[in-house]
């Protein structure tokens, strides 16, 4: 127990909005996220400010938009020197610890360049987005070699499951009525129930190690974040027995899409429904064997997190920790005709955000229900306020949550923002457009959705009469519609052009440079009088001493 609370930040990868029972599904039910929800607030227009993995994260890590810290893609390094929630919290005494994913990649060029060792403290820290790594698991692909930055295919090998990359053959594999071992990485084997026991299976290594990391640092004493981040249920779709066969097809809640928008004349959209991802989840069959798989998994994550929060309670932990859950994006699952995530309907950049604070002054929002507009980029000042840290607003672009988890005023915010860089994508193949145009930028106000295509038309959704977003009107005439583009056109103008890389800009220096005439910076003074008047200081005494 410290004197500031701890902060236990939960992350499951590509977990939609939609697919827990405390936000609506009919049919898998999530008692123990639910539970969270019950004693704290539970977030309906959480946004994420990229709709990929990579650039949402660094998004979160960084508390800036993707056009602030430059990482757009996965795969794209957060360059050497951007701030990170980390180093925010280690200049107040406190640990920010990694428990699972985070999609980071170094950037080696600028460590060489200034002549950091990847393998010092601080080059450990630029490598591992300001994260202390207590254990770091990114996943692998199908023709990876052995990982190493996560101990788990050395624990999968220890404990009998051996071979070139347990994490793929034991983990995201299953077996066949002949034995033969079928990888997950084919959609068409994500019924089988993965070939590994549940509680050795990632999801329940994982919260292991989260256990493992508190009781570590009961000892070391200092107040933490750990950022626990899942890396299911994203895909490879696979879960191992019981949660294998607990869904079926009657359980599939029916695709969200439209003939109309199959049929849509923007080439951007349609590229994307093209795209192999898309044209696959489109059809009915791999919606019925994804889908199951999809619920299992996250099954299987409320019960792994039903058995931690049990553990914290009964150790005492639950009492001094904010605890946090949410994802970095949602998955279409076929809805709108199209796979994975990568552009803005709410399956994809809406994303279940709760956030249990255990401080008394928490005690009146407990169980509600907030329909603020917030950003993944709130989470860092909130979990800064909370451990000590004094507000950043010179590099954090997010905004503290704290006035909506302790029912005052002081949050507010008129637009959500989310960015995409698509230059690597079967979309820009398609329509052969050149990296610099293949971006676009969605600002939402919780009403109208306007998607800016660079190249292309806009797309415009409005979800007050169109909450389900089959209905484009990015083109349409009616003057309504067409006052609605010009204003968040000009909205999204205003905030491209702000101020977002002043990083360096801190009160000190901001003061220093109001005081110019002070230091010496004489400017526009027509005579000593006028300098006097202005300044109170007598312009004799600006005289360097030892000079006539």
């Amino acid at each position: 127990m410290t004197t500031r609370p701890n902060v236990f930040w939960i992350m499951a990868d590509q977990l939609r909005f939609d697919y827990l029972s405390c936000y609506g599904h009919p049919h898998l039910h999530t008692p123990h996220i639910d539970a969270l929800a019950a004693r704290g607030v539970r977030f309906t227009n959480a946004y994420v400010q990229s709709p990929v993995c990579g650039p949402s994260r660094m998004s979160a890590y960084t508390g800036r938009y993707v056009r602030s810290h430059g990482s757009t893609w996965n795969g794209m390094p957060l360059r050497v020197g951007e701030p990170t929630l980390g180093d925010h919290l280690r200049e107040v005494g406190a640990r920010a610890v990694l428990v699972g994913k985070t999609h980071m990649t170094a950037d080696a060029e600028g460590m060489a360049w200034l002549g950091i060792a990847p393998e010092s403290e601080i080059g450990v820290r630029v490598s591992e987005c300001g994260f202390e790594p207590f254990e770091r698991d990114d996943g692998l692909h199908p023709d990876s070699a052995r990982q190493n930055w996560s101990a788990y295919d050395d624990y999968l090998v220890a404990h009998g499951f051996s071979s070139d990359n347990p994490w793929g053959d034991f983990a995201n594999s299953g077996l066949d009525d002949d034995g033969e071992l079928l990888s997950a990485w084919l959609l068409k084997n994500s019924r089988l129930p993965a070939n590994v026991p549940e509680e050795h299976s990632e999801t329940a290594y994982m919260t292991d190690r989260a256990m493992a990391f508190m009781e570590e640092a009961e000892a070391d004493g200092r107040p933490w974040m750990c950022h626990l981040s899942y890396i299911k249920p994203h895909w490879p779709y696979i879960v191992p027995a019981p949660y294998h066969d607990m869904y079926g097809p009657e359980h599939i809640v029916p695709p969200v899409r439209s003939e109309a928008e199959k049929a849509t004349d923007h080439p951007l959209v349609s590229a994307y429904h093209q795209a192999r991802v898309c044209r696959s989840f489109s059809r009915d069959l791999v919606r019925e064997h994804v889908i199951p798989a999809y619920m299992g998994l996250i099954k299987q994550l409320d019960d792994q997190l039903g058995r931690l929060f049990a553990w914290m309670e009964k150790t005492g932990r639950s009492r001094n920790t904010i605890i946090a859950v949410t994802s970095d994006h949602g998955d279409y699952m076929g809805d709108h005709w199209m796979g994975d995530k990568d552009f803005y309907h709410e399956m994809a950049v809406k994303v279940p955000l709760i956030i249990h604070d255990p401080r008394p002054e928490a005690d009146a929002t407990r169980g509600t229900v907030s329909e603020d507009l917030v950003e993944m980029i709130d989470l860092a000042p909130t979990f800064m306020n909370a451990l000590g840290c004094r507000p950043k607003p010179h590099v954090i672009e997010g905004r503290d949550l704290t006035p909506l988890l302790h029912g005052t005023e002081g949050f507010s915010r008129r637009y959500a923002i989310s960015e995409h860089d698509y230059h690597w994508s079967d979309m820009a193949r398609t329509l052969d457009q050149p990296q610099e145009h293949a971006h676009t930028t969605m600002i939402f106000d919780g009403r109208w959705k306007y998607i800016r295509c660079e190249g292309f038309r806009p797309v415009l959704f409005d979800l007050e009469t169109d909450p389900q977003e089959v209905d484009d009107i990015g083109a349409s005439d009616a003057p309504e519609h067409v006052a609605v583009r010009a204003r968040m056109e000009a909205a999204l103008l205003d905030w491209a052009t702000r101020h977002h890389t002043r990083i360096t800009a801190t009160p000190e220096v901001l003061a220093r440079q109001k005081r110019a005439a002070e230091t010496g910076i004489l400017i526009g003074f027509w005579d000593e009088a006028e300098f006097e008047a202005a300044t109170g200081k007598a312009f004799a005494d600006l005289r360097p001493t030892g000079r006539p």
